[in-house]
């Protein structure tokens, strides 16, 4: 049998790869009071191809404060993309956020019994545009949680 080969999907995915660095404004939530914050991303493909790697770091008042790591692939049966966040909150990552590109924003959304989040990555040639939208149970409307820009540094 011959294994799967990456597709345009996974190019359009592979298009994040590399580090990028920016600026972030957090907003109050039950994780803390917000603020202005540091991001960092490097995304890099893996297995072959299948997936992209994320690893992330968010730094406030001079430490790193929040550390996570995604994955990402293209499900060959739904035709989406799913993303598994682990994080230092330490919450597991079931379900996947699923979702689409449209042009050049990929948008995903997930629903766990704590809520639910939409997420946008907004990609230009050298920026990067990241923003989550929460609802937290109970809520009737998304607020946003975390905005950030970053420019690709390598």
């Amino acid at each position: 049998m011959d294994m799967p080969k990456p597709g345009p999907e996974h190019a359009r995915l592979a298009r994040l790869a590399g580090t990028w660095t920016g600026d972030e404004h957090l907003s109050a939530s039950p994780w803390g009071p917000g603020g202005a914050a540091k991001g960092r991303f490097e995304f890099r493909p893996g297995v072959d191809g299948m997936v992209l790697l994320q690893d992330y770091e968010e730094e406030k008042d001079g430490r790193v404060s929040f550390r996570g790591h995604g994955v990402f692939i293209v499900d060959p049966v739904a035709g989406d993309v799913a993303w598994w966040w682990f994080d230092s909150l330490g919450f597991a990552p079931d379900p996947p956020a699923r979702g689409q590109w449209r042009g050049d924003v990929l948008r995903l959304e997930k629903r766990t019994p704590r809520g639910a989040a939409r997420y946008a990555f907004a990609l230009d040639d050298d920026s990067l545009e990241f923003r989550i939208e929460n609802r937290f149970a109970g809520q009737d409307d998304y607020v946003e949680f975390m905005r950030g820009v970053y420019r690709r540094s390598r």
